[in-house]
């Protein structure tokens, strides 16, 4: 996809672009012609807002990569959407920003998250690629006071499967059936910067 299409497509919902929470899933991502614009779209606001602070940037600059996630059925496509979006992080905005200041835990970080979000599967089947198939595990990554994150993961089979769900029935304000999903994994808190080294 012509980034010109991409753009005109991401249009079509451009407050949640750029908002630097908002989670995007591409289940074909190819090599993250998609991805790489969120990205930078998101890091757009991301340096407007912080770029005179370098750890409030870091702090966001990591929210918005953890947003995004892929699938993609070649390995491929999988290796290069993770170098792509890395690249968007630390060439376009990181390095420039900060240039000898940039932290390498701060990178580390970004590449951990990249490789758990960026998954060789088939969202079709819900489950890996390779030798074992097994199911896709997404993991959320949630901000706790501050400069802390929360790691939760959760299979996509469960995130998207109609059946019945474990727990309560819920109802939201409109009257739909809601649930909440159960982890298959949670993790201690950690500073952002230590994931790459704490949760191997």
């Amino acid at each position: 996809t012509g980034k010109r299409e991409v753009n005109a497509m991401l249009d079509l919902v451009k407050e949640q672009t750029e908002r630097i929470d908002s989670r995007f899933l591409e289940p074909a991502c190819g090599n993250g012609n998609f991805l790489t614009v969120i990205l930078e779209r998101k890091l757009a606001v991301v340096e407007k807002r912080y770029r005179k602070s370098q750890l409030e940037f870091e702090r966001n600059a990591f929210l918005a990569v953890s947003s995004l996630y892929g699938i993609d059925i070649l390995s491929d496509n999988v290796s290069q959407c993770r170098e792509r979006l890395y690249d968007v992080f630390d060439r376009d905005y990181y390095t420039r920003l900060f240039k000898k200041r940039a932290k390498e835990k701060c990178r580390d970080a970004v590449r951990f998250v990249l490789g758990r979000n960026i998954v060789w599967g088939d969202a079709l089947t819900l489950k890996t690629v390779g030798a074992n198939p097994d199911h896709i595990v997404f993991s959320e990554w949630s901000p706790v006071k501050r400069s802390m994150i929360k790691r939760r993961d959760f299979t996509f089979h469960e995130l998207v499967s109609r059946k019945s769900r474990e727990g309560a029935s819920l109802v939201s304000d409109l009257g739909e059936d809601v649930f909440i999903p159960v982890p298959v994994n949670e993790y201690p808190l950690v500073h952002f910067m230590e994931l790459a080294h704490a949760q191997q």
